[in-house]
């Protein structure tokens, strides 16, 4: 499955933003609801950290302990599109910002254990 981010962009801290993330063509026939989905970010100098992640139906989300109540991961399925709403945004939060699609659950953390990535979204947060 091909999986392409936008959205992102420059915003001051405080602000909101919501990053997409669209997929197509499904890889031996399965679908997007068939995938778990996840958000992951990296910031120069740093690495990959996983954000949150959503199950196949949506019902159920995680995030890490630096975004939560602050980000909201939601989906849909009949759009093909995962998305991450961000609000309260800090500096810290300054990233390129990656969808990724195939983990064995939607709270799971390692990069390596995603099948599809996106080409990623650059998320600036000022001072």
């Amino acid at each position: 499955v091909q999986l392409q981010a936008s959205g992102g962009g420059l915003v001051q801290a405080g602000g909101s933003l919501r990053v997409s993330c669209a997929a197509s063509g499904p890889a031996s026939g399965r679908t997007f609801s068939s995938y778990t989905m996840a958000w992951f970010r990296q910031a120069p100098g740093k690495e990959r950290e996983y954000v949150a992640g959503i199950s196949t139906s949506g019902g159920r989300t995680y995030y890490t302990d630096s975004v939560k109540g602050r980000f909201a991961i939601s989906r849909d399925n009949g759009k093909n599109t995962v998305y991450l709403q961000m609000s309260s945004l800090k500096p810290d939060d300054t990233a390129i910002y990656y969808c990724a699609a195939g983990g064995s659950s939607w709270y799971e953390k390692s990069p390596t254990s995603y099948d599809y990535w996106g080409q990623g979204t650059q998320v600036t947060v000022s001072s």
